[in-house]
């Protein structure tokens, strides 16, 4: 299985990919898409032009997206979720699944900790894909979503296997 990370941003949209066999994890490539132009409108489509260009290139079969938490900056939550909200949209238009995941949820899931800090959280995705090369913190947290997926991936399956089992 393939997984597509995605930490959205508006000036900057981290990505990872990262294919699946079994327990084992292995890095694919890892990226930062950067939103070109002034007009708000211009810079979200920059995103997906960009975003769609990794989705065409790396073909993944899930993504995995990380949700927006709100702060006290209601009009900088409003764009971040707009951004969000490309990085929802490209693997959709695609026919792909997307698992969304909050912040705390992916910090614990890597790290074992969910209030762990960036350098943390980029520490452990290197640990868990031995040398992958890591274009910088966005990248990093668009890896770890793509790790947690791969782990809630997993349990699901194993869940449901054990369901299967149960009933037969």
């Amino acid at each position: 299985m393939r997984i597509l990370g995605i930490d959205p941003g508006l000036r900057n949209l981290g990505w990872g990919v990262i294919d699946v066999d079994g327990s084992r994890l292995s890095h694919v490539a890892n990226g930062v898409c950067h939103s070109e132009g002034a007009d708000l409108a211009v810079r979200l489509l920059s995103l997906h032009q960009q975003l769609s260009a990794v989705l065409i290139q790396y073909a993944p079969d899930t993504a995995a997206v990380e949700k927006t938490f709100v702060n006290k900056d209601g009009a900088g939550t409003l764009k971040l979720g707009q951004a969000r909200g490309i990085g929802m949209l490209v693997p959709a238009q695609a026919g792909i699944p997307v698992g969304e995941y909050a912040p705390n949820s992916v910090k614990k899931t890597v790290v074992g900790v969910g209030h762990a800090d960036k350098r943390q959280v980029e520490h452990m995705v290197k640990m868990q894909l031995p040398g992958a090369v890591i274009v910088g913190h966005d990248a990093a947290d668009a890896l770890a979503i793509a790790i947690c997926h791969a782990h809630h991936a997993r349990s699901a399956g194993v869940l449901e296997a054990a369901l299967r089992k149960a009933k037969a």
